[in-house]
Order: C-alpha cells, then sequence, then structure tokens
C-alpha cells in the first residue's frame, strides 16, 4: 500500500490550518476500499482527492525573475468540493446583483421534522422537490391572497448542521412586500413580520404530507434504509397522522434592507457544503476536530467525518437554488423589471453616464481572483515579484494522485 502524507498544517496566506481535501488523501483510499459507496458518493470523494493534483493535469508556470518552476493542476469543479467553491461562489452573487430589489429582505428557514429524515434519505430527490413545492407555493400564495402581490424568493437546499449530521432545511430569502398583481404600483409587507409563522408552518405541513401520501400511493416512495415497519401501509399512514399533530419547525428572522447586504447573505448560504476547510480546528493521528457553534468543537474519526460528508450528497443535476416569484426566470424580464422601475427613482438625464464594462462575464479566474483578494493569482509564489508565465501543459496522470495504488490494483 503506498504511503500518503498526513493532513499538513498551513498557517501563511490565509490558507485553513488544514483541508478536506487533505483528509480525503489520507484516509479516503481506504474509506474506499473497506465500504461501499452509492455511484454518486464515490464520485464526489473521488474527485475530491483528485482536486488539484497531477491526476487532473494542468500546466506548468515559470517565474522570470527568480526561475522557479512550478505546476498549476486542475480543480475537479464538482459543487460538493470546499476547494472548489469559493470562484463559483462569487461569480453566481455577481450575476445576481442585476435582480436584487432595493427593499427589505427576510431569511425564512423551513425544517424537515425529524421523523422524514430516514425518508430523504433513501429518496432524496422527490423529498427535497417536495419541500421545495411545498415552501415556494406557501409563500407565493400568502404573497397573493394578504398582499394582492407577487414576492420575490430565492430558496437554498441545507441538509446539514454545524456537525454534519443530516437535517434538511430550505434557506429562503424573500421580498418584503411584492409586485402589485395588476403590476402598478410595489406593495410593502409588514416590516416586523412577513406571514404569520403558525400560518406558514400548516401550509408547509400539509402541502409535504399531502405529496408524500400521494408518492406512497403511487408507489414512488422507496423505503430502503427506513425503519421496517413504514413498509406497511397502515404504519406509513400512522406516521403521517403524527406528523399532522407536530409543530414543524419554522425560524424567521428580522428583515435586512438593502441589496449590499441581501448578496451578502445570499453569498453565505448559496455554495456553502457541508464543511469548510476553515471549521477543521485539529487533525491528530484518525481524530478530526471540527468547530460548531460559539467556539464549541466535537471531536470524531476520520472514517465518521467521511461518512458525515457523504450524507450531503445531492442526486446528480438536482438544483439546490431556486427562484420563484418575481425571480422566476420567466419574470426576470417583465415583472422583475417593472418592479425595478417601480422601486428605483428615474435618474436626472443630465446625470446620466453610461457605465463602463466591468468585464465579468469575460475575466479569467486569474482575474476574479486578484480583483476579489486584492493579490494576483499568477505572481509567483517564491519571490512574488513577477507574473508566472505558463510554459508548458500536464497532462492527466490517473496513477499519480493517493487513489493510484486502488485504481491500478
Amino acid at each position: 500500500m503506498h504511503e500518503h502524507p498526513h493532513p499538513a498544517r498551513r498557517r501563511g496566506g490565509g490558507r485553513p490550518a488544514f483541508e478536506v481535501a487533505d483528509i480525503f488523501r489520507t484516509f479516503g483510499p481506504v474509506y474506499l476500499r473497506d465500504h461501499v459507496l452509492s455511484p454518486s458518493a464515490e464520485r464526489v470523494l473521488r474527485n475530491v482527492i483528485d482536486c488539484r493534483t497531477a491526476v487532473l493535469g494542468g500546466h506548468m508556470d515559470w517565474c522570470p525573475n527568480c526561475e522557479l518552476e512550478h505546476p498549476s493542476y486542475n480543480s475537479c469543479r464538482d459543487r460538493h468540493c470546499p476547494t472548489c467553491q469559493f470562484l463559483d461562489q462569487a461569480r453566481w452573487v455577481e450575476g445576481r446583483q442585476k435582480r436584487v430589489l432595493p427593499v427589505h429582505h427576510f431569511h425564512v428557514v423551513f425544517t424537515l421534522p425529524s421523523e422524514l429524515r430516514p425518508l430523504a434519505r433513501s429518496n432524496p430527490k422527490l423529498v427535497y422537490d417536495l419541500l421545495f413545492k411545498a415552501v415556494s407555493q406557501t409563500l407565493v400564495t400568502l404573497g397573493k391572497d394578504r398582499l394582492g402581490a407577487l414576492l420575490g424568493i430565492t430558496a437554498v437546499l441545507h441538509t446539514w448542521t454545524r456537525d454534519m449530521q443530516f437535517h434538511p432545511h430550505l434557506h429562503c430569502i424573500v421580498t418584503a412586500g411584492g409586485l402589485a398583481l395588476d403590476g402598478e404600483r410595489w406593495v410593502p409587507s409588514r416590516l416586523d413580520y412577513l406571514f404569520p409563522d403558525e400560518v406558514m408552518r400548516r401550509l408547509v405541513r400539509g402541502k409535504v404530507l399531502d405529496g408524500l401520501k400521494r408518492a406512497y400511493k403511487a408507489g414512488k416512495l422507496a423505503l430502503s434504509g427506513t425503519s421496517a415497519e413504514l413498509a406497511t401501509s397502515v404504519a406509513f399512514h400512522d406516521l403521517i397522522d403524527r406528523l399532522y399533530g407536530k409543530k414543524w419547525v419554522l425560524y424567521a428572522k428580522r428583515p435586512f434592507g438593502g441589496s449590499d447586504q441581501v448578496l451578502k447573505y445570499l453569498g453565505q448560504y448559496t455554495h456553502r457544503v457541508a464543511i469548510s476547510s476553515y471549521r477543521i480546528a485539529e487533525v491528530d493521528g484518525d481524530r478530526i476536530t471540527i468547530r460548531t457553534r460559539d467556539e464549541r468543537t466535537t471531536q470524531g474519526s476520520a472514517d465518521e467525518f467521511i461518512r458525515r460528508f457523504l450524507l450531503h450528497i445531492l442526486p446528480k443535476g438536482f438544483r439546490k437554488i431556486r427562484h420563484y416569484g418575481l425571480m422566476a426566470s420567466t419574470n426576470v424580464p417583465t415583472r422583475l423589471e417593472r418592479a425595478r422601475e417601480i422601486l428605483t427613482p428615474e435618474p436626472d438625464p443630465e446625470e446620466q453616464q453610461v457605465e463602463p464594462d466591468d468585464g465579468i462575464d469575460s475575466e479569467t479566474w486569474e482575474d476574479l481572483l486578484e480583483r476579489l483578494v486584492g493579490e494576483h493569482a499568477r505572481l509567483c509564489p517564491r519571490c512574488r515579484k513577477a507574473r508566472m508565465i505558463r510554459i508548458a501543459e500536464i497532462p492527466p496522470d490517473p496513477y499519480a494522485g493517493a487513489l493510484g495504488y486502488l485504481d491500478s490494483s
């Protein structure tokens, strides 16, 4: 068996002390050997292990000042990879700038009851789609019925707690008001709350449970991995009946205003994965310590760390960020623009200036990184005095990484 380096502590340049990829490269090959994984989970684990290594290929850079030759390897671009999400998130948030309205927004979180987590594990796409549908229909319907207006909604699915336990919930950023149904004015909501919490709870609960009953009747619910008793119709419907009587968890934060705040908030949630490398506090042998909340930590084995991370792999092609109401793609060029016209005072023609093309759509990842962190991404890592020059391509080498011995056996 090949020996692989232990996750190394990194201190300089704002890098995290430990990285998820380092842990995966050290312990992942044995985990792959000893566990039977779903194709999607195995693909993610392999991608994170191979990310920015010779396995994926890349290019060789050369510094004209100190003559350093330095390889730069390609990213895996997997949406579950903590290393790959930073630039994707930055691009996404900048792309949303033109859609954010200059109004207050609410942050509302809808949580799936713990009793439904086994069903969600066995039927992730069906259950997650039901949650999105129930929440979006509830908010859009209440907006129309109570305000006579169409709200703007962005919803993001998260499936984890701070210690990576399975906990599906939906973060929704909702405009505090909406465009009147006749399109003639903006109708603001109250600023102390969006809608009564109990009304939202009951509507979401009813829609999710009704959808589950329909799926069960149609034979679309897989029950593997759930309690064996659920295989009987009586037990399943008993569970549904109990959940109708349970108070579902809903959390609505006080509204925040201004597009900058909205974008900052969205940036915290859209491309987040189960854990970032910055929350790994210590790696001691095969014991991993992670930060949870309020300076608290929790510790577990490397196997348990990987197992929990893989709980949060989304179904292939599943969209975890969705837009509704004014933010729905069909309404962006019409109703959303109408709302913006109403909310934005018409500028004085004499003061209007043509904004220069910021080139965001065409900029390279190096340009974007420089703009975000104030440091040119192509500067020589040794002398920091000259821009690295690409001198050669490095072809992918599937046997060069931590998984080489597994794949060649």
